[in-house]
C-alpha cells in the first residue's frame, strides 16, 4: 500500500471535497481518501502507480499538487457511517437558503443575494450528485454532473444579463437591510455546514477553527454581500450590489465548469 499526500490550495469547503471524491470515484487502485480541509491536504491510500490519480486531481483545477508518496503498512480504514446523513443535512441547509436568498433577492432587487443563492444552489448540486449517484454507474454520475453544470451556467448567464441591464438602465436601489440580514443568516448557515461535516472527521476537529471557517469561499461571499449592502446605503448607489453580483456569478460559472469536468 502507498500513501500519497496532495496539497489542494483551493479546497476550502466540503463541496470541494465531494467534487474530488466524485472525480476519483471508480479508480480501483484507491483504498481510502483522507481529507484535511483546514490545512488543504488530501491523503490518498492506494496500490500501484499514482499517475492516473494525480492527473484526475489536477484536472479539477483546484490547485492540486503532489507533495510526497511513500509506502505504508496501513490497510484498515474507518468508514463514517453517518456521512450520508450529514450530506443530506448540508444539502437541505444549502437548498433552503437557495430558496430564501433567491426569493428575498428578487423582492429586494439585490443581484448580490440572487448570485449568492446560485452559489448555494451550486453546493446543493455537488451534495445532490454525491447522494443520488451513490451506488450508480459512472455513466449515470457523469450524466447528472453534465446536466447540473449546464443548468448552473445558464442561470449565471441570465444573472449576468440582468446585471448589465441594471447597470446601463435606470438605477434602482436594492434594499440594503434585507441584503445584510439575509447574508448574515447565510453566513451562519455556511458555518453550521462546515462545522457538522468537519465534526464528523474526528473528535480532535470537533471545534470550529478560525482558519477553517474564514477561508471558505462561501463565507467570503456572504461577507462581500454584507459589505455591498453597507456601501449601497452609504453611497446611495446600486453599483456595489451589481459588482458583488458580477463577482459571484463568475465564481458560480467557475464552479459549473468544475462540475462539468466530472462528466468527462
Amino acid at each position: 500500500m502507498n500513501k500519497t499526500i496532495f496539497e489542494i490550495t483551493k479546497m476550502d469547503c466540503p463541496s470541494e471535497e465531494n467534487l474530488i471524491r466524485m472525480k476519483l470515484d471508480g479508480i480501483s487502485s484507491i483504498a481510502n481518501l483522507d481529507f484535511d480541509i483546514p490545512n488543504r491536504k488530501l491523503t490518498v491510500f492506494h496500490s500501484g502507480e499514482i499517475d492516473q490519480i494525480e492527473k484526475s486531481v489536477i484536472e479539477l483545477n483546484l490547485g492540486g499538487k503532489k507533495i510526497s508518496t511513500e509506502q505504508t503498512n496501513k490497510t484498515e480504514f474507518n468508514e463514517n457511517s453517518n456521512q450520508k446523513k450529514l450530506l443530506w443535512t448540508v444539502l437541505g441547509i444549502n437548498f433552503t437558503f437557495f430558496l430564501i436568498e433567491i426569493t428575498t433577492g428578487i423582492i429586494s432587487k439585490s443581484m448580490g443575494l440572487v448570485a449568492d443563492s446560485l452559489d448555494m444552489l451550486a453546493d446543493s448540486f455537488v451534495y445532490g450528485i454525491s447522494l443520488f449517484a451513490v451506488g450508480g454507474t459512472i455513466k449515470k454520475k457523469k450524466r447528472i454532473a453534465k446536466l447540473a453544470g449546464y443548468f448552473q451556467i445558464t442561470l449565471a448567464v441570465i444573472g449576468f444579463v440582468e446585471v448589465l441591464r441594471r447597470f446601463f438602465g435606470d438605477e434602482t436601489l436594492p434594499d440594503f437591510s434585507t441584503m445584510i440580514v439575509v447574508s448574515l443568516l447565510a453566513l451562519i448557515a455556511n458555518g453550521i455546514c462546515l462545522y457538522i461535516l468537519q465534526k464528523s472527521k474526528s473528535k480532535e476537529e470537533a471545534h470550529m477553527k478560525a482558519s477553517m471557517i474564514f477561508t471558505s469561499n462561501d463565507v467570503i461571499i456572504n461577507l462581500g454581500v454584507i459589505v455591498a449592502g453597507l456601501l449601497v446605503n452609504w453611497l446611495s448607489s446600486s453599483k456595489p450590489d451589481l459588482i458583488i453580483g458580477t463577482v459571484v456569478f463568475a465564481l458560480v460559472i467557475q464552479g459549473a465548469f468544475r462540475i462539468l469536468k466530472l462528466s468527462k
